[in-house]
C-alpha cells in the first residue's frame, strides 16, 4: 500500500467511523435482510430484497471515493478508498449506501484483492441508469464523496495454495464482466505469485474469457484484459464479442475481436468436466441459456457458477 494512500485512508476513516452514518442509515445498515413479502409484479425489487438470501458481512465500512474516469460512454470507473479491515473475495459485490440517497445500491468490484493489498482502495464500474445510486454516481459522486459498504456475494474464486489446479472459463455479458475482470485480475495475482515462488505456491490451471458487449466501445477494461493474456499467453485467453460494431475495429483489438455472440462451439472448446469450472455474469436470458448448454456439454451443475440478481 502507498504511504499517501493508506495515510489518507486512515485520516478519513478515523473521522468518518464517528461522524459518517446518520442515524436513519444506521437503522438501514443494522438490518439482516430485508422482510420477505407479497409484491407487484410492477414494483422494481431492489438490491437488498433481490440478494437477501446471498451471505454479506456483518460490518459496514466507511469509505472515501479517490478517482472517478469515464470507463465508457455510458460507463463510470470509481476508486474508492477503504478502512485497513476492509476485505473481500475476487467477485464479490458491495451493498452502496450513499448520504442522503434512500436506495442501496448494488455494485461488482471490479478490482482484485490484491489491489486492495497493495494501495488500500476498490474499484466498481457503474453503468448510467436513474436507479438512484447508479443516477448518483454519474451526477452528484466527487473527488471526496463519502459513503458505506458492505461486502456480501457468494460468487467467488478464492483458491487456497493445496487447491487442485482449475481452468476458468469466464463468461460475460454487458457489465457483467465487472467481477469476472476481478476474478481475472486475481488470477493474474495467483501466477505472479505461482512464477516468484516456482511453482510451490497455487496450482493455476488456464482461463479463458468469453466476453459480450455491443461494441468496442462497451468492452470494459479491454486493453487491460489483452495485456494480461499477451503476458500469460499460455494459461490466459480471451474473446471479444462485439454485436453492434458499426466502425472499423481498431487493429491492436482485431485478433481478439469476434463478431456476433458467444456460440455453442467456442464454449465447447474450453469445457472439460473433469478440469473445467465456469463463471457466469450477464442478463438473465443469457445465463439461463449458456447454463443449460454448459450443462449438455456434461459440465456438472456444481461447476457452473452464477447470481440470479433478477
Amino acid at each position: 500500500m502507498s504511504v499517501r494512500v493508506a495515510m489518507g485512508a486512515r485520516c478519513f476513516l478515523s473521522s468518518a467511523a464517528r461522524r459518517f452514518v446518520q442515524p436513519s442509515l444506521l437503522r438501514c445498515c443494522r438490518l439482516p435482510g430485508p422482510t420477505k413479502r407479497n409484491m407487484s409484479s410492477k414494483r422494481q425489487i431492489d438490491h437488498l430484497e433481490k440478494t437477501s438470501s446471498n451471505s454479506r458481512q456483518h460490518d459496514v465500512y466507511p469509505a472515501r471515493v479517490c478517482g472517478i474516469m469515464d470507463e465508457s460512454a455510458t460507463v463510470k470507473r470509481v476508486r474508492i478508498a477503504v478502512s485497513p479491515d476492509f476485505s473481500f473475495k475476487a467477485g464479490q459485490w458491495v451493498d452502496f449506501f450513499i448520504p442522503g440517497v434512500e436506495t442501496v445500491g448494488g455494485f461488482s468490484m471490479c478490482s482484485c484483492p490484491g489491489l486492495l493489498q497493495r494501495e488500500g482502495v476498490v474499484e466498481l464500474a457503474v453503468k448510467y441508469t436513474k436507479h438512484p445510486p447508479a443516477h448518483w454516481i454519474h451526477t452528484a459522486c466527487t473527488l471526496g464523496s463519502r459513503v458505506a459498504m458492505r461486502v456480501g456475494g457468494d460468487f467467488v474464486f478464492d483458491p487456497a495454495p493445496s487447491d487442485p489446479a482449475v481452468d476458468l472459463l469466464l463468461v460475460a455479458g454487458g457489465v457483467g464482466i465487472n467481477p469476472l475482470y476481478s476474478i481475472l485480475l486475481h488470477t493474474t495475482d495467483l501466477l505472479h505469485l505461482n512464477h516468484a515462488s516456482g511453482g510451490r505456491d497455487y496450482q493455476i490451471g488456464s482461463a479463458h474469457l468469453c466476453y459480450s458487449a455491443q461494441d468496442t466501445q462497451e468492452l470494459l477494461f479491454k486493453s487491460a484484459i489483452i495485456e494480461a493474456c499477451r503476458e500469460f499467453p499460455d494459461q490466459l485467453s480471451c474473446d471479444l464479442h462485439v454485436t453492434q460494431q458499426s466502425t472499423d475495429v481498431d487493429s491492436q483489438l482485431q485478433p481478439f475481436i469476434k463478431h456476433g455472440r458467444i456460440t455453442e462451439e467456442e464454449l465447447r472448446a474450453h469445457v472439460d468436466p473433469r478440469r473445467t469450472l465456469c463463471f457466469l455474469c450477464g442478463p438473465r436470458t443469457m445465463i439461463e441459456a449458456l447454463s443449460q448448454t454448459l450443462v449438455d456439454f456434461g459440465l456438472p451443475k456444481d461447476r457452473i457458477v452464477f447470481e440470479k440478481w433478477w
